[in-house]
């Protein structure tokens, strides 16, 4: 699934990275916890996240993260956009919350971090 069209399902604001639009996704992971995070594979993934911090931007990097989506309408401090915009990494922000964003994906066919549907 494209990046576009999941920030068309979540009905997601993009906060950097409009040029990675076009980014294809394949699974999806959902954590507040960045040690969730670093503990599975994660490469070319989404994350979801309530926790709008600089460590969750350098937490997804490290552990080969798409893009972050920020749930429940949050929006980070612009430090953490900055941040965000030097590593390329792409940030949104969803008004759904966390569970709604993984069921409406998945509803889309887009698979967990365990590759299943």
């Amino acid at each position: 699934m494209k990046l576009s069209e999941v920030m068309l399902e979540l009905d997601a604001t993009t906060l950097n990275g409009e040029d990675k639009l076009n980014g294809e996704i394949a699974r999806c992971g959902a954590s507040d916890l960045m040690s969730d995070v670093l503990a599975r594979p994660t490469d070319g993934t989404l994350l979801m996240t309530g926790l709008t911090t600089v460590q969750t931007v350098r937490t997804a990097k490290i552990a080969g993260v798409v893009a972050v989506v920020f749930v429940r309408g949050k929006r980070p401090a612009p430090e953490v956009i900055k941040v965000a915009q030097a590593e390329g990494m792409p940030l949104f922000s969803s008004p759904y919350s966390m569970f709604v964003c993984c069921g409406r994906l998945h509803a889309r066919g887009l698979a967990g971090l365990d590759g299943r549907r």
